[in-house]
């Protein structure tokens, strides 16, 4: 009996260590990935994160306080292009049956406000990784103690895409007086989506305070596969300059068609499908002069850190990573320094550290902003010396980088350029 009782004290006694010790070697840093991962948009979200996990584990993984842990990421597929309630029923799951410690992704505005909702009813931490609607980061400072837990990652707000995508605007209307001498009108051409509404509202009122006439405004659907007859009435109307808002698909449609037509302007503004490696092959050539905002492009350094990160995914996936991969800053650059600082996994001490830290990031440098009263946003600072973006052109099969080129926001700011800028070239049938 002695010896029964000394046995089973012996096996207790370990099975205590080992719980002890569990959190040291057996606990993990779990961070789910949501996004429509059927699409490249999603795709990017989980190639990014993976990046960011298989380096930081390589590397021994998280110091957590005396902890080191491994990070573990879960995929959710949000499927939010088809459905909000499945990306809202994909967070959910994350929150109860994965129950993870942060989370990274998200893309169409419209399911990444009820995502949001719910990862702050779990008070779990959320980087944004897609959606540029402001509400979202209005909402965190019009109810801070609730959406404290919401950051952007990228892109920054919508009201930030619209002046870069200005600058841009102003970029092509500048080439076409200075080449071809005549009045420059513009045609505004969005996908039917929440996100872009406030940039064709703000369009509609700048484009004639830039000098520039407003041609017509045309509203495609987000996923059309025929858009001649918006094309047609493109050129009908004169435009030589039109004004893409493209997420979806239709980007694809959209710079095929007009460039099977030869439509007689330049494409200027957001196509994300424009961004992609295979934007030259999905149009067949067509995209050729398709210019576009852009978060990567190869062979343009932002900063000591673009062409490591850039090269690294493109020799990892076999291609240029879009804005949706930065769940890779999401979680090597927010989360891990931040959890590293603090020594700890609790959401309110994490957030307290991201509101005030300066990141250098491979697309920039990130600050998140408070707004006129002092109240944290979380969202990106925009501007030179923080997020600018890059402006790309499909050139003769590969996109360069032609913005931002001696670019100055204000007469007083500083000149940016960065490394491996090219000029921008027109369409040459816009010449005949």
């Amino acid at each position: 009996m002695k010896k029964f009782t000394f046995g089973w004290s012996v096996l207790l006694a370990a099975c205590l260590i080992m719980i002890i010790c569990l959190p040291v070697w057996g606990q993990t840093i779990k961070i789910g990935v949501i996004g429509p991962m059927n699409f490249v948009q999603g795709k990017g979200h989980w190639n990014g994160a993976v990046m960011a996990a298989e380096e930081i584990n390589a590397q021994g993984g998280v110091n957590v306080g005396k902890q080191k842990m491994k990070i573990e990421l879960v995929k959710a597929d949000s499927n939010e292009f088809i459905n909000v309630t499945d990306a809202a029923n994909a967070m959910e799951r994350l929150m109860t049956q994965d129950k993870v410690d942060f989370v990274v992704g998200g893309f169409r505005t419209e399911a990444v406000l009820a995502m949001q909702d719910i990862a702050m009813d779990y008070k779990k931490i959320f980087i944004g990784c897609g959606a540029s609607d402001i509400e979202l980061c209005s909402r965190v400072a019009k109810d801070y103690n609730r959406y404290k837990y919401f950051f952007r990652g990228t892109p920054f707000h919508n009201g930030y895409l619209v002046r870069t995508s200005f600058a841009h605007l102003a970029t092509g209307g500048a080439a076409i007086k200075k080449e071809l001498n005549v009045p420059v009108r513009v045609a505004i051409v969005a996908e039917k989506a929440a996100w872009a509404e406030p940039m064709v509202a703000a369009a509609q009122a700048v484009i004639p305070k830039m000098g520039m006439e407003l041609a017509g405004i045309w509203r495609p659907s987000a996923v059309a596969t025929d858009v001649t007859s918006e094309l047609s009435a493109i050129q009908k109307s004169g435009a030589n300059l039109i004004f893409t808002i493209f997420s979806s698909s239709v980007g694809i449609t959209f710079a095929r068609q007009a460039g099977e037509l030869k439509v007689p302007a330049l494409q200027v503004g957001i196509n994300v499908e424009a961004q992609k490696d295979g934007f030259w092959e999905a149009t067949k050539g067509m995209g050729n002069y398709v210019f576009t905002m852009e978060t990567y492009i190869r062979g343009v350094e932002v900063n000591k850190l673009t062409k490591p990160f850039v090269e690294t995914y493109f020799k990892r996936f076999k291609e240029t990573p879009t804005y949706t991969a930065d769940t890779y800053i999401a979680i090597k650059h927010y989360l891990v320094p931040s959890i590293e600082a603090t020594g700890t996994l609790d959401a309110d001490k994490i957030v307290a550290h991201l509101e005030n830290r300066v990141f250098e990031v491979p697309s920039g440098t990130d600050k998140f902003e408070k707004d006129a009263q002092g109240q944290p946003t979380h969202d990106l600072t925009w501007g030179p010396g923080y997020q600018t973006s890059l402006g790309g052109q499909w050139q003769d099969g590969k996109i360069v980088g032609v913005w931002p080129n001696k670019w100055k926001a204000t007469p007083t700011s500083p000149e940016v350029t960065f490394n491996g800028m090219v000029p921008i070239k027109l369409p040459p049938w816009m010449k005949k």
